[in-house]
């Protein structure tokens, strides 16, 4: 058992050796002379820098349009020169939209030996290509329903691509994915390591950069090396706009490649003591300019010092940040949740008042029974719409009263001040006071008579008079208060009149 246990930790260290030998790690460098991104992605004379592009595309400063949504349009673009190193990853951006239904024909990524041509036969590009091709092809010829498609095509110069089955009995691999219409960009990334060919799909469904997925992976992929990138796209008898928004590329090298620049020994000491002399020196003239200039040096250095901030205080910063939007949001939240839980406690409250009245009493139900249909309304829409209106007439009815009675009161002050008030002796008019009760009788006595007018109308029991000329108790008292009150104004003009009068006797 002993011995059995040896073993095992023997093979497990050997297993660790092996992997750590064979593990190499990856070096990364941004490729510019192979790679265009907005904004200024084209020049003033409509060039790209290092690319060259023909046929119906077209290049902005955002964007490159290989085809436009046209019918029978073909266009790509390539690198001026070939790549020179063996290992690559490419980011491609890219955006295909058509008011179609269905698209046509689609897009291309090329990696070959020669530069193709700008109106071929294959999405754009040359036929019988040495190199790779991954190719997004939103058109189905084949009539399999198996598109849009992304798949990759190896040819050595010799094939003919098989237009009719999509190169379906070429393809070196593939996946399923709707590349169409999509609210974000799409973007793919084709990777080409230690002869390994990987491409990842983003489907541009948010805006997250990081979300691709795997689409297929294919090892024992030979290239040739030194070939050139292009992207090509055609339409056909449909149209699709084909538009690239970023090509970048990415050199990636192992620890055993050349590609990688090990700086010896010597050369870090060298350029160390340089940078320590090149440090001694600045502060040297920065002590000389402090003695020639002290004033102007302090109030540099103040100034300085309230630019800067140290790193805790941007830590303390950024968490006050944090937790101040975190507590208005949360602020905002318990606002929207006292407002949703009283209009909830207001109409609960309705319901309930409306649904006891119904019935006289709550309805009881017991556990397990399935509780009894709430009755109709005891008035309909169009009742309740009436009598909202009717309140908001009374409403605005007694308002106006008010301001008139309000209006009425502020105008017999005046009267009584102009003509003397109480300390002149003269008081309100006596005549005026019984001109006022005579007609207030007058109308008491018309309203009597109106009343038992109506009375014996409706013991004789006439036949029921029409709801559109039929008067209501409300519109009677509502006249009978707008002739008094303009029998009142008659009166105070009148005794305005009379004590203005009086003034010249």
């Amino acid at each position: 058992m002993e011995f059995l246990n040896f073993k095992l930790i023997v093979c497990a260290f050997l297993l660790c050796l092996f992997v750590s030998v064979n593990t190499q790690s990856v070096h990364r460098r941004f490729e510019y002379k192979y790679s265009f991104k907005p904004p200024y992605l084209a020049q003033k004379d409509g060039s790209v820098p290092f690319w060259e592009y023909g046929g119906n595309a077209i290049a902005s400063g955002e964007s490159v349009r290989l085809a436009p949504s046209l019918r029978s349009q073909k266009g790509a673009i390539w690198t001026k020169q070939p790549i020179n190193f063996d290992w690559w990853e490419v980011d491609i951006m890219f955006k295909i939209t058509g008011r179609g239904r269905i698209g046509a024909d689609g897009l291309a990524f090329w990696y070959t030996t020669q530069r193709g041509d700008y109106t071929g036969e294959v999405f754009g590009s040359s036929d019988k290509w040495n190199g790779l091709g991954v190719i997004f092809d939103s058109f189905d010829n084949d009539n399999k329903h198996n598109n849009p498609y992304i798949m990759a095509v190896v040819n050595d110069g010799t094939k003919v691509f098989d237009h009719k089955s999509d190169g379906t009995t070429q393809l070196l691999s593939g996946c399923l994915r709707d590349f169409r219409n999509k609210p974000f960009p799409t973007r793919a990334k084709i990777e080409y390591y230690m002869n390994t060919l990987t491409v990842y799909f983003h489907n541009g469904m948010t805006n997250n950069e990081q979300d691709y997925e795997l689409c297929f992976r294919a090892e024992n992929v030979v290239l040739p090396r030194g070939g050139h990138f292009g992207l090509s796209a055609a339409t056909g008898g449909l149209a699709d706009d084909h538009d690239v928004i970023h090509f970048l590329t990415t050199a990636l090298y192992s620890t055993q490649q050349p590609g990688t620049q090990q700086i010896s020994s010597d050369e870090q000491q060298k350029l160390s003591q340089e940078y320590q002399e090149y440090q001694k020196k600045l502060e040297q003239q920065k002590e000389e300019y402090r003695k020639e200039h002290p004033d102007e040096v302090r109030d540099k250095d103040g100034e300085f010092d309230d630019w800067f901030e140290s790193d805790g205080q941007r830590e303390l910063r950024q968490i006050f940040q944090g937790q101040a939007q975190i507590h208005d949001v949360l602020r905002d939240l318990n606002k929207k949740v006292d407002e949703v839980i009283g209009k909830q406690m207001n109409s609960m409250s309705m319901l309930t008042a409306v649904y006891s009245q119904a019935q006289g009493q709550p309805q009881q139900v017991a556990p397990g029974q399935i509780p009894q249909q709430m009755p109709s309304m005891p008035i309909g829409r169009h009742d309740w719409d009436a009598l909202v209106a009717n309140n908001q007439l009374m409403i605005n009815t007694i308002a106006e009263l008010k301001g008139f009675v309000i209006e009425v009161a502020r105008k017999s002050d005046s009267l009584l001040a102009a003509s003397g008030g109480t300390a002149a002796g003269g008081g309100i008019n006596p005549q005026f006071l019984t001109e006022l009760r005579d007609s207030i009788t007058n109308i008491k006595q018309t309203v009597g008579g109106v009343s038992q007018r109506l009375m014996a109308q409706a013991q004789v029991a006439p036949p029921p008079c029409p709801a559109a000329t039929c008067a209501s108790f409300t519109a009677i008292l509502l006249v009978a208060a707008m002739q008094l009150a303009l029998m009142f104004i008659y009166a105070l003009y009148k005794e305005r009149k009379e004590a203005q009068a009086k003034k010249f006797f």
